[in-house]
């Protein structure tokens, strides 16, 4: 049964009072129309719940905008949703046209800083957030009295005498719900081996965002990456108002996965009564980065599920720890990103995933 405004409902109760699921929820397709996002295929998204996000079909099938019940739950930078053809691939040119949202995805061979590596000059986060999905579809099936929502895509990224790389990625929701399942996999279709870096940033803004919120997980350690980061470390999790001048601060998670194998993580907000959540599979994803930005007109917070940290694929391969697919050889990622409404949702959250 889906819970819609307050009540449970069925399958037949609900289609005797609508016109067609689109009165309640579904997926519509979109295409901006000016300035720099001009082009750039959108699939907007409402599951009835309240919540509602835009995949950007042209840049990654990312999850750009996302509100719940009216409420923004991501930063957005004062880029927007930039057409990929306006790709600065060079240094930190990613930053140019970086639009915040949910979710940005970063990699397919490299994430973190711009580094060079065995020869190849590589730019801050790579180009996965900038490949244009192809063979996109959509389906909104019942089983039962459940109905899902699935918007299907892959993204490849390739070149002559360098890498062949696709990423399928599946992205579930369903009616009444509040959470946002990605099931990616990533295939080399190349002749040759293949470095894979592939990081998740999450990018929470105001007001979920301000000094009422504070990150929960289950970790055994935290570090910060720098001597920058490491006079903010005993208060990583906790939030300030902007502050002119504000300099990144990142810390490293090592987090316990639970009896699944996932890892959990929740910026909550007390006043608010609102959580945003993210749960992962730590089997491909082992790293969790914090990004901690609270600067004035970039207030943002970033929670970041990865195969690698963010000091670039140079010192990935230089400490051991470069991950490499081999010619058809895949592997499969699993991410769900969601909301907690009110303190009994909250509370079992931080319950069955033991946080602190």
């Amino acid at each position: 049964m889906a819970t819609l405004f307050g009540r449970e409902i069925g399958q037949d109760a609900l289609l005797e009072r609508i016109g067609g699921l689109a009165q309640v929820a579904g997926v519509r397709f979109m295409t901006l129309g000016e300035g720099p996002e001009a082009g750039v295929r959108i699939a907007d998204v409402r599951t009835g719940s309240g919540l509602r996000f835009q995949v950007t079909l042209d840049r990654g099938m990312d999850i750009g905008m996302a509100e719940y019940r009216g409420i923004p739950l991501a930063f957005r930078s004062p880029a927007g949703d930039v057409h990929p053809s306006l790709y600065d691939g060079r240094g930190k040119g990613w930053l140019r046209s970086f639009p915040g949202g949910l979710m940005t995805g970063c990699g397919l061979t490299t994430a973190g800083s711009p580094s060079t590596d065995a020869g190849e000059e590589l730019g801050q986060h790579g180009r996965l957030s900038h490949l244009q999905a192809a063979r996109v579809s959509h389906s909104g099936r019942w089983d039962g009295q459940e109905c899902t929502f699935t918007l299907e895509g892959e993204m490849r990224q390739a070149a002559t005498f360098a890498e062949n790389m696709v990423l399928r990625r599946v992205i579930e929701t369903r009616l009444g719900r509040s959470t946002i399942a990605l099931h990616d996999t990533v295939r080399n279709e190349g002749r040759e081996s293949s470095p894979l870096m592939l990081l998740y940033h999450i990018n929470a803004g105001w007001p979920l965002l301000d000094e009422n919120a504070r990150l929960m997980l289950c970790a055994r350690s935290t570090v910060p990456r720098d001597a920058e980061a490491a006079p903010g470390l005993a208060r990583a999790r906790a939030f300030s108002a902007p502050v002119r001048g504000y300099a990144e601060q990142v810390f490293y998670h090592e987090c316990i996965p639970d009896d699944d194998g996932f890892a959990a993580v929740m910026l909550r907000n007390a006043a608010l009564g609102l959580a945003l959540t993210v749960r992962f599979r730590m089997r491909e994803l082992g790293r969790l980065i914090e990004w901690k930005m609270a600067g004035e007109g970039t207030y943002v917070m970033g929670i970041e599920p990865a195969n690698c940290l963010v000091e670039g694929r140079r010192a990935e391969r230089e400490r051991g720890t470069l991950r490499f697919l081999e010619p058809g050889e895949e592997q499969a990622f699993e991410v769900e990103i969601g909301v907690a409404d009110g303190e009994e949702e909250i509370g079992s959250f931080i319950t069955r995933h033991r946080l602190s």
